[in-house]
């Protein structure tokens, strides 16, 4: 059965292009407009295996989101930013709330499902 991984970006392009490469990897994917959206769907599928996540969304944005996460006991997916950000500040503020890794877009295909494969087979308890 193919794990899953959830898209948390408000471009709907960007999530088809990663949509793309993770099911081309095998992958099943479930998508997310923003941090709220995401919220939403990981209470409705705990068995998500990884996040990838922008940084800058409307209503919740990546690094609230995973703040929100770090609030919540029980397991947790782990969280990659996939974001054109890089402000140290930011980075520091997302390694602080447990983000597992940092991808500058745009990003490579087969860099991303590397990534993926590394970190998608752990979950961390809270």
């Amino acid at each position: 059965m193919a794990k899953k991984i959830m898209i948390v970006d408000d471009s709907s392009s960007i999530r088809g292009q990663l949509r793309f490469t993770l099911t081309q990897g095998g992958y099943e994917v479930i998508e997310a407009e923003d941090g709220q959206d995401a919220l939403t769907k990981l209470r409705k599928n705990q068995d998500v295996a990884m996040v990838l996540c922008d940084v800058n969304m409307p209503r919740m944005n990546g690094v609230e989101m995973l703040e929100a996460l770090a609030l919540q006991s029980g397991t947790r997916p782990p969280v990659v930013m996939l974001t054109t950000e890089g402000a140290a500040d930011l980075i520091q503020r997302a390694k602080k709330a447990g983000v597992r890794g940092w991808i500058v877009k745009p990003f490579i295909p087969d860099l991303l499902l590397a990534a993926v494969r590394k970190l998608a087979g752990e979950a961390r308890a809270a």
